[in-house]
């Protein structure tokens, strides 16, 4: 059962821009929505968020699962 999602804007340094879409570009089975979800997830991993979806948000997008 997939979660419902929901939509952010958010401003990032453009050295973090470029360096994302440098690593896109060598990944084509990413994309910034994949990579934005397992940065946030692991984030919120490793400083302290207890809630095991999380956990599963970021597996999931790790081995691609929805």
């Amino acid at each position: 059962m997939s979660s419902p999602n929901v939509s952010i804007l958010s401003e990032i340094p453009e050295e973090l821009h470029d360096t994302l879409k440098g690593y896109l570009s060598r990944h084509p089975d990413w994309d910034q929505d994949r990579v934005v979800t397992a940065a946030l997830s692991l984030f919120l991993l490793q400083n302290g968020d207890t809630d095991r979806r999380a956990a599963r948000i970021y597996l999931d997008s790790l081995f691609r699962r929805s």
